[in-house]
């Protein structure tokens, strides 16, 4: 391997775009091989791609020459690809959730600790300038100790751009599973893991219609929550509260935002990797840009690939992994647990809160 993690990619879908914008331009991985369920797609990816040839998923695992699999199929199909990959001795990075459920999400981690492999999850969003910065001025005391945060994620649904999006609406998807682990992974990132949950949802409209594409004016029925409260419990005793929502047309509400003794801190959209963090102190009573402190700048999707490629080169462990990507789906779990019996849930599994990103470091050296 020496110091160069050769990748293959499973799942030539929507995302898989940005990842093989970002993965090229970075040192320590290069992208050997691709697959999809339409070969076509595949095809039609290595022929734009030196050096990249488009194989079926079982081939691909099991390539000699294939080191790690990057996970980009749907939710449904995240374990069948993930355990297929450790079959091969192959590391695998996926798409978020890691699972369908914790089940799953287990039967994962234990299958990849016994071949001796490792696992990775997006999002890698938390790793980027905007997050990281806000983690080093959160740790740096200055808005006291923090007892609770907010994160509000909003929007009318995504069949209004997505020209297949019935994925979105099955189980697996909704607000919750599909954007809370970049919320989610943020909160867990600034406060650490979450002991407690409960929650209450709604799904006002049964039906969606796609709005863009060949299928435009396609109504598929809703099967899962479409909008979600919850609050959280951290292990620290602090407390957020969580907003999900395919249903909003529009809203004014903040991103994330932490609440401490001694101020407040403002973070960026987790679901982008930059933004400016603000704090607003009882010393300084005004809204101020944090000025950047932490994070890869520059970074995009696939920014966690190289980070867990160097991580396995040093022997140490990587940021976006396994275990922090089943709390998060464990989070996730209990949260609509919460939903279905109306009563609060502890939350059994734990994680280490990440290795924070030192400013202006490399993924593949810092």
């Amino acid at each position: 391997m020496g110091g160069e993690m050769r990748v293959g990619i499973v799942g030539m879908g929507t995302i898989s775009d940005a990842y093989l914008r970002t993965l090229p331009r970075l040192k320590n991985v290069r992208v050997v091989a691709v697959a999809d369920l339409d070969p076509s797609r595949a095809e039609a990816v290595a022929a734009r791609r030196l050096g990249v040839r488009a194989a079926t998923t079982t081939e691909l695992c099991a390539a000699t020459d294939v080191d790690l699999v990057l996970n980009l199929t749907t939710p449904a199909a995240h374990a069948e690809v993930a355990h297929a990959a450790i079959a091969g001795r192959k590391h695998v990075y996926g798409e978020k959730p890691l699972a369908l459920n914790t089940t799953e999400g287990r039967g994962i981690l234990t299958a990849a600790a016994e071949a001796g492999v490792r696992v990775g999850c997006a999002p890698d969003t938390v790793l980027g300038t905007g997050v990281q910065t806000a983690r080093a001025s959160l740790d740096s005391g200055i808005i006291g100790t923090p007892f609770a945060a907010t994160a509000f994620m909003v929007t009318p649904g995504h069949e209004r751009w997505h020209p297949s999006p019935e994925f979105y609406y099955r189980p697996g998807g909704g607000p919750l599973m599909d954007m809370g682990p970049y919320y989610l992974t943020t909160l867990v990132t600034l406060l650490g893991p979450v002991s407690r949950v409960q929650g209450m949802a709604v799904t006002p409209r049964p039906t969606r219609t796609i709005g863009t594409g060949p299928r435009a004016k396609t109504t598929f029925g809703v099967n899962v929550e479409t909008h979600l409260t919850g609050v959280l419990q951290h292990v620290n005793g602090a407390l957020s509260t969580l907003i999900m929502s395919f249903d909003v047309w529009a809203g004014k509400l903040p991103r994330i935002e932490v609440y401490g003794t001694e101020g407040s801190l403002s973070v960026p959209d987790p679901n982008g990797f930059g933004g400016t963090a603000q704090v607003y102190r009882e010393a300084a009573p005004m809204w101020t840009d944090v000025r950047e402190s932490g994070g890869f700048p520059d970074a995009s999707r696939g920014y966690g690939v190289a980070d867990m490629a160097r991580a396995i080169a040093g022997g140490v462990p990587h940021r976006a992994d396994g275990e922090l990507a089943f709390h998060i789906l464990d989070v996730m779990e209990s949260l609509l647990a919460a939903v279905d019996s109306g009563v609060a849930v502890d939350v059994e599994s734990r994680c280490e809160r990440p290795a924070a990103v030192p400013f202006a470091a490399r993924p593949e050296r810092d």
